[in-house]
């Protein structure tokens, strides 16, 4: 039974780690974002990453996502990848890839498997095997070390502990990783825009390298790239049939960066950017959103302004709502219950959308007291 430390309100819903309820961050975010902040800074200092992204006068710069890191000589950007040795920035370079990899039998339970080509056929025969599931073939499941979001209820935060490690893949080496039964990859983590220069060129070796045949490029990211990144693996998605799917994770700006650490509006735009691709491929479908259901924190207000904004680009896009399950520095939450997520379902329905989905229903729990 956590307590806001703001207005004494008490409930299963309100995490100590945060100290704050929803609304009490909405309405009084400037006032309680310093404890907040101490919350994320204890976080990352446990994995040796930096509590902000660099500003040094003297530092080299990294362009690849929002945050536009300048780092000082030897140290690293908030990502705790991409590094200043000797005045150049090294890590996610195309030769230096920090992940793991793995073989997904198809159809896998990735968030677009709902929409996409490998879980239903969609857009068959031109970027699909068949005309339902691609039972038989595989993806190629490639999961980097890194990110650009702090997130307090990370799912796979272990992967921080891997952030800084030597071991090495080059963007080759994936590539030829790509068999006749891989039909698909899929970039994830942690996130990969911190080694988009990697899975750039990794996506360009296999595609060329798979030639006349299908093998789509898939994303799951926060969203943060620049350009002519976004545009660069948006191209390489629409060309190939992949799907880009977005965390859209909070709509309240104070919300999101209570939960994230991180502003959203850099996700925000990039995703109504890439809305205006899908009209070049609407099927199967090229953008995806999802969003994690956070018990008390991403609740009916914040679903309801993320889907009435995903509405207003396309009421056709896909929405999927994701189970939330206690982990990293939010584990005195419950799991997302049944009443939550079928209320957020109805509430996105009712914003316009036509494609919302429950996803991870294993994980749905009792309605909160």
């Amino acid at each position: 039974m956590g307590t806001c430390r703001y207005c004494d309100r008490k409930g299963r819903t309100i995490s100590d780690s945060i100290g704050y309820c929803a609304p009490c961050i909405r309405a009084h975010f400037a006032e309680v974002w310093p404890d907040i902040k101490e919350v994320h800074d204890r976080s990352r200092r446990s994995y040796r990453l930096p509590a902000d992204p660099p500003r040094s006068e003297h530092g080299r710069a990294c362009p690849l996502c929002m945050h536009r890191c300048t780092i000082p000589e030897g140290e690293t950007g908030f990502c705790g990848l991409r590094r200043n040795v000797h005045g150049t920035i090294t890590g996610g370079r195309p030769h230096e890839g920090n992940l793991s990899y793995y073989y997904d039998p198809l159809p896998t339970n990735c968030v677009g498997s709902f929409v996409c080509p490998a879980g239903t056929g969609c857009g068959y025969p031109r970027y699909a095997l068949s005309r339902g599931p691609e039972f038989g073939y595989k993806n190629l499941a490639v999961f980097y070390h890194a990110c650009s979001f702090n997130c307090l209820y990370c799912q796979n935060y272990h992967f921080k502990e891997q952030t800084s490690a030597c071991d090495r893949v080059t963007a080759s080496e994936l590539a030829a990783a790509v068999d006749a039964k891989t039909s698909c990859i899929c970039y994830f983590g942690g996130d990969p825009t911190p080694q988009i220069l990697h899975a750039l060129k990794a996506s360009s070796l296999a595609v060329t390298r798979s030639r006349g045949r299908i093998l789509r490029i898939c994303w799951e990211t926060n969203g943060v790239m620049e350009e002519p990144f976004l545009t660069m693996m948006a191209d390489l998605s629409c060309r190939s049939g992949g799907c880009i799917k977005f965390d859209l994770k909070a709509w309240d700006p104070g919300i999101h960066q209570a939960l994230c650490g991180v502003s959203n509006t850099k996700t925000l735009e990039n995703f109504r950017t890439l809305a205006a691709w899908i009209k070049k491929r609407p099927e199967p479908p090229f953008l995806i959103a999802s969003t994690l259901l956070v018990p008390g924190y991403v609740d009916d207000l914040e679903v309801g302004g993320i889907a009435a904004s995903v509405a207003e680009l396309d009421p056709g896009l896909p929405y999927s709502l994701l189970a939330f399950y206690p982990h990293f520095f939010l584990p005195d939450l419950p799991t997302t219950s049944r009443g939550h997520a079928h209320r957020c379902k109805e509430i996105a329905e009712r914003a316009g959308l036509r494609n919302v989905h429950i996803a991870n229903v294993h994980l749905l729990g009792r309605d909160y007291d």
